[in-house]
């Protein structure tokens, strides 16, 4: 099974960026399941209904989220009723939507969980808490992806430990820095602590920097908005065997103009 993961689609030029190249993307790398984190696919932050089926439509097969999925309230409705969208597993078990869902693809099935780190993202519980009930929804699924939405690095390395050997692949996103660390895990696990971003590169982690310097210079308060122009498309791509074990992981990095 080859699995194409993209970190946090930023507003629409990442959105529509990603709609145009994935075609092509998932042809080129023979691609069986793609998913893509979607938290910030809404004018950057949150995700609204018709944007999550417009990646959808486009051949997303899976759309994870994070600390910013109740941004939008229309998306509340729509999370109970899409199945092909998940929020972090370790919110309130009353909190609309799902943390775990299961694919098909001409590979076989993939399980997908999504978590919330605890520094500053304060989820209702830790993330290693939740983890093994989430994976007790699996049972059966060989193949397991997990997006571990987090601030701290420290806490993804840990999440990446602690499950190698137990799923296909740990990917983390939230931070919108690409970082060099991809590896398969002796356990036989696909880590990368994060997957970068689909957005605007001349930019604030997504955002027009002149605002973000205005807000660091002058401590006032500054509306974001998202930046324009020199989109990237930022991921990884994961090879995974027919026992559930991660052959390779390589960066994703694809000029949305080229």
């Amino acid at each position: 099974m080859i699995i194409l993961f993209f970190g946090d689609v930023i507003g629409r030029p990442g959105r529509e960026s990603l709609i145009a190249k994935l075609p092509g993307l998932r042809k080129r790398f023979g691609a069986d399941v793609v998913v893509a984190n979607g938290e910030n696919v809404t004018d950057g932050t949150g995700i609204r209904p018709k944007h999550a089926e417009a990646l959808l439509a486009a051949g997303v097969d899976v759309i994870t989220t994070g600390n910013h999925v109740w941004r939008q309230r229309d998306i509340y409705g729509y999370l109970d009723e899409q199945p092909r969208i998940v929020r972090p597993f370790n919110f309130l078990d009353s909190s609309p939507g799902r943390g775990v869902t299961v694919v098909e693809s001409p590979a076989g099935r993939l399980g997908v969980v999504n978590v919330c780190g605890d520094l500053y993202l304060h989820p209702a519980r830790s993330p290693f808490a939740a983890i093994d009930e989430a994976l007790e929804q699996l049972e059966g699924v060989r193949n397991i992806l997990v997006d571990i939405h987090a601030e701290a690095t420290s806490e993804k390395v840990a999440m990446g430990w602690h499950l190698d050997g137990r799923v296909s692949a740990v990917v983390g996103t939230h931070t919108h820095v690409r970082t060099g660390d991809a590896r398969v895990l002796p356990g036989g696990t696909a880590y990368v602590t994060d997957a970068g971003m689909c957005g605007p590169r001349d930019s604030v982690i997504g955002v027009k920097k002149e605002l973000v310097l205005e807000r660091l210079l002058t401590q006032l308060p500054v509306r974001f908005e998202v930046a324009d122009g020199d989109v990237w498309l930022e991921g990884v791509v994961v090879e995974i065997g027919p026992d559930g074990r991660a052959r390779r992981i390589e960066s994703l990095e694809v000029s949305a103009d080229h």
